[in-house]
């Protein structure tokens, strides 16, 4: 009998755990949609879809619990978020989203951003890296001016 209540304990601890886990996931995840959409207003040398998407990055890093990132971590990204949001100026955006990139690649480190592949690619002009949904190069850095210049040089799955 003993036996199966530790079963039964050990058992529903690893579902609170995992639930707790996706949830920290989805929470990320989020923030992480945001971030593509800001990179891919970039990539298309839109400043004011930038500025948007920065805004919407912001209202969802609002909304994770500090239990699942850490506050400071939070504060960091919505800084580099509203700079690029209240910037109309896309270089400008562009600099800072270099910023925002290297945070957000720390947290794949610890986070499952996605159920697909999260690559991370790399310009050596802007000698900047940047997360993506895709293999195909899109550079945020220098929009459609050198819209292929980058290599993918990591794989998250």
């Amino acid at each position: 009998m003993k036996k199966y209540i530790i079963t039964a304990a050990l058992s529903l601890f690893s579902v609170i755990s995992l639930s707790a886990q996706s949830k920290k996931d989805a929470q990320v995840s989020q923030l992480y949609q945001n971030y593509i959409a800001i990179k891919s207003a970039l990539a298309s040398d839109d400043a004011n879809k930038a500025s948007r998407a920065a805004s919407e990055f912001i209202k969802t890093a609002s909304t994770v619990d500090y239990k699942m990132v850490s506050e400071g971590n939070l504060n960091i990204l919505r800084k580099d978020a509203t700079v690029i949001s209240d910037a109309r100026n896309i270089t400008a955006q562009r600099e800072t989203f270099s910023n925002l990139s290297e945070n957000m690649i720390a947290l794949t480190k610890e986070f499952k951003l996605s159920e697909q592949p999260v690559y991370v690619q790399y310009c050596p002009m802007a000698d900047s890296s940047w997360l993506s949904n895709e293999k195909q190069v899109q550079n945020p850095y220098y929009g459609k001016s050198m819209l292929s210049c980058g290599s993918v040089k990591s794989e998250i799955k």
